[in-house]
């Protein structure tokens, strides 16, 4: 051990200035808060889109729309997407749990096949929802389209 290799023990200094511990800190008085008023005391908190009394911009724009509460989103993937299934990763039989493996969709989603591209593979699917060119795409090369919530058949009385 010699003077030019002496440091201090790990975690014994502090690297901020502390504040609030007397004038000789150089941060003492006031602590760094101001002179008075809300802000300067302890527990003061701002409310979210306060500013300063002056009218929120919240409050100024207009407010515009609606929000359907009940729509329903659905993940798209296209069949393109699909043909690159079956290409890459030899995938005949296409779900949910599949295109969550692939990372193409969240376990939460619900799936939407659309007929953008291409498709020479025969693919047996599941999902959602399927455009009817889709449908007749998937079907058209000899796979299936199989709805995973099929629609409930009214009873006729």
């Amino acid at each position: 051990m010699n003077l030019h290799n002496l440091k201090p023990a790990a975690n014994s200094t502090h690297s901020e200035r502390r504040i609030g511990r007397g004038q000789g800190s150089g941060k003492g008085g006031t602590s760094t808060r101001g002179n008075k008023g809300a802000q300067s005391r302890s527990g003061y908190s701002r409310k979210i889109g306060f500013e300063g009394g002056q009218m929120p911009i919240y409050r100024i724009l207009p407010k515009r729309g609606f929000k359907n509460i009940n729509r329903v989103e659905y993940n798209a993937i296209n069949v393109s997407t699909l043909q690159t299934l079956a290409d890459k990763k030899n995938i005949t039989d296409v779900n949910l749990e599949v295109l969550v493996a692939n990372g193409l969709a969240k376990k939460s989603d619900r799936i939407a096949i659309l007929a953008k591209g291409e498709l020479t593979a025969k693919v047996n699917v599941t999902a959602d929802k399927f455009s009817a060119k889709a449908k007749e795409a998937i079907e058209k090369v000899g796979g299936t389209a199989t709805l995973l919530h099929a629609p409930a058949e009214t009873p006729v009385e």
